[in-house]
């Protein structure tokens, strides 16, 4: 079947294939320690992240100056409801940014860009992004996963040497993968890149392509035929976006974002040297992915803003605003959502520093970390700023212009929820960010065991994997038995003198790592082959560690500020809440692993397909307009207008 007549009901690859595509595409090998890894393996490695890892002094200065100058610029030169208003990030808000180099932050400063570490870059993100949600994604997408950060990873010398000044000061790079009717599975990918003497020639439509319309770089992943000489495969490409044959068809419009210059770009026999390939043939996927190690910690970065600007609007709302004689603060409803805000905002920054602090020492593999942190921000954000919305009442549902209209303080309270929306699907969604980690959680299980669940091994391979997984788990599951958490002094540095005790919530993650292992083991053992079709229960062990790991990140961070002499006690307060919440979700979690309607799910969704459930849809009109559900992308020459608009 060919890729380009592929519908959603006639797949052009099997189930077997796009797994095997996804499989080439990860890093197979660890080579560094992992505190996330060995948290699912039932190990509490608190070594790996306490104390607290450290950035240099110089880093501090550097970082610390230019979120100086970036406060006076979005405090002064940024109007946010004007770019709500009109859908659109003014030029000159844009090219102040260029002027500041902040399309530069992660750039090296031999390259012209300012060098910030990944600390305060995401600093920088969280700061940007409180100011207007648009312009962190502006400048997210151009540099954590469009030109800069592939190059700096997987380019050559010479690739460098020519973009990255570029990128540093005045072109805005895009990332071009997901297409029309291909977005988490590429082993469908259709955009097409033939080699034809020293270049290639690209064809194909592309979807969603987050600053492609005013983008003058672009990243885009196209699929080589394999063919004598070339390996094929998906493959990555530098392309100039004012090429002949490029063409952004359309700006898309979304429920939230409304500056985001995201749109559809077609590529039309578009002729790009070999020279801009990134990499060899075939290494497109894992480009990406390990492209996405780090830069998936953009995303929770401005979730920690978002966070941060949601305790600041409950805790001045909820001073003044009084019902039955008191301030709405002191009613346990709404007391209840300010303490979550504030916990889980503290321990969202606590998830996030670490991380970023782990990436840029380069000692530890953080690709578990950096996802769990775009997954559980991307999620509890949401949380926060509905729980806002519900603290401002009316309020919360009225937009900030019209309620200055009729004399009230403009709080985007309504906006930042639907800004906010995006994050659980972008970069990976909950779902697939779910696979992912939960793939990556069981790696170790798959290296020993992994044939013998393999249908296409042979009976001596499966003998193998046999013996190999039985001294496996001779000497891991007796260590899964007891350990530190179950001793009352284990942690003891985490209750110093005057503060609350946070040494037993240590010891509970320690405890609950342990069975969360064993959890996994038993489901694996159960289940088999068909583990990997377990979604819900995979999704609720990802949540799980999701949880332990950011008590544990909360716990190291109120520790360093206290040790450091910043609002050490107050830290303590908000770690101690954090866990004590998140005990209650872990608890409920461990629950719904064995008692759930995932079976009972599964039937009613075959009903729903089969049409057995169409009479519950009567009753009502569907006021959605006519067309296909899938947009055509046949390959071809444009018929639309090109609205790329470069910023000059």
């Amino acid at each position: 079947m060919s890729l380009l007549s592929a519908t959603p009901h006639q797949p052009a690859v099997t189930e077997r294939e796009a797994r095997q595509v996804a499989e080439a595409a990860r890093e197979q090998d660890w080579r560094k320690p992992s505190f996330a890894k060995e948290l699912f393996l039932g190990r509490f490695r608190l070594d790996l992240i306490h104390p607290h890892p450290m950035p240099p002094d110089e880093d501090v200065q550097r970082g610390e100056e230019f979120l100086t100058k970036l406060r006076d610029f979005c405090e002064t030169k940024v109007d946010s409801a004007l770019i709500e208003r009109e859908a659109r990030i003014p030029d000159e808000t844009i090219n102040g940014l260029k002027e500041l180099g902040a399309l530069g932050m992660k750039i090296d400063t031999k390259y012209g860009g300012l060098g910030l570490t990944q600390v305060y870059y995401n600093k920088a993100l969280a700061l940007v992004g409180s100011a207007n949600p648009a312009l962190g994604a502006l400048l997210s997408a151009h540099q954590s996963i469009g030109v800069p950060q592939p190059l700096k990873l997987f380019g050559t010398q010479e690739q460098r040497d020519i973009f990255l000044p570029r990128c540093a000061r005045t072109d805005i790079s895009a990332f071009l993968l997901t297409e029309p009717d291909v977005g988490s599975d590429p082993a469908r990918l259709a955009t097409t890149a033939v080699p034809d003497g020293d270049d290639y020639v690209l064809d194909g439509v592309k979807l969603w392509t987050t600053n492609g319309v005013v983008a003058d770089l672009l990243v885009v992943m196209a699929r080589v035929p394999k063919s004598e000489g070339h390996k094929g495969g998906i493959t990555a490409f530098v392309v100039e976006t004012a090429s002949e044959g490029v063409t952004v068809e359309n700006r898309n419009a979304f429920m939230g974002l409304r500056g985001l210059e995201n749109g559809v770009t077609r590529l039309h026999q578009v002729r790009v040297p070999a020279a801009n390939r990134i990499g060899p043939e075939g290494a497109g996927l894992k480009i990406a992915l390990t492209t996405l190690n780090t830069g998936r910690l953009s995303l929770p970065a401005m979730c920690v803003g978002a966070g941060k600007w949601c305790l600041k609007i409950a805790r001045e709302w909820s001073s003044v605003r009084e019902q039955w004689g008191k301030p709405v603060a002191f009613h346990e409803a709404v007391g209840a959502k300010i303490s979550f805000i504030a916990a889980t905002t503290f321990a969202l920054e606590a998830v996030l520093d670490l991380s970023s602090q782990m990436a840029d020492e380069n000692r530890n593999d953080i690709r578990i970390e950096a996802a769990l942190a775009k997954l559980y921000g991307s999620e509890m954000a949401w949380l926060m700023a509905d729980e806002l919305v519900q603290i401002r009442g009316g309020r919360g549902f009225e937009t900030a212009d019209s309620l200055a209209a009729r004399g009230e303080r403009a709080v985007p309270a309504e906006q930042v929820l639907r800004d906010l929306r995006i994050n659980r699907i972008f970069e990976g969604s909950t779902e697939i960010m779910h696979l992912l980690i939960a793939r990556e959680a069981v790696d170790a299980h798959l290296s020993v065991a992994g044939d013998l669940i393999d249908p296409d091994k042979s009976l001596s391979d499966k003998a193998k994997a046999g013996a190999n997984a039985g001294v496996f788990y001779a000497k891991w599951l007796p260590k899964l038995v007891a350990g530190a958490g179950q001793l009352p002094r284990s942690y003891g540095e985490f209750h110093p003198a005057g503060h609350v005790d946070l040494s037993g919530h240590l010891r509970y993650v320690e405890r609950s790592a342990r069975k969360l292992a064993r959890s996994t083991f038993y489901a694996m053992s159960r289940w088999q082959g068909r583990m990997e079709t377990k979604q819900g229960f995979l999704g609720r062990i990802v949540d799980i560690g999701a949880e332990l790991f950011a008590m544990s990140a909360a716990c190291v961070r109120a520790e360093l500020l206290r040790t450091t002499g910043d609002h050490g006690r107050e830290a303590y307060q908000l770690a101690d809440a954090f866990c004590s919440q998140s005990r209650v979700r872990v608890e409920e979690l461990f629950g719904r692993l064995w008692s759930n309607t995932d079976d009972l799910d599964r039937k009613v969704v075959k009903g729903v397909l089969g049409g057995a459930y169409t009479w519950l849809e009567e009753g009502v009109v569907d006021p959605s307009g006519e067309g296909p559900w899938i947009a055509d992308a046949t390959p071809g020459p444009s018929e639309r207008e090109n609205v790329h608009r470069p910023i000059r």
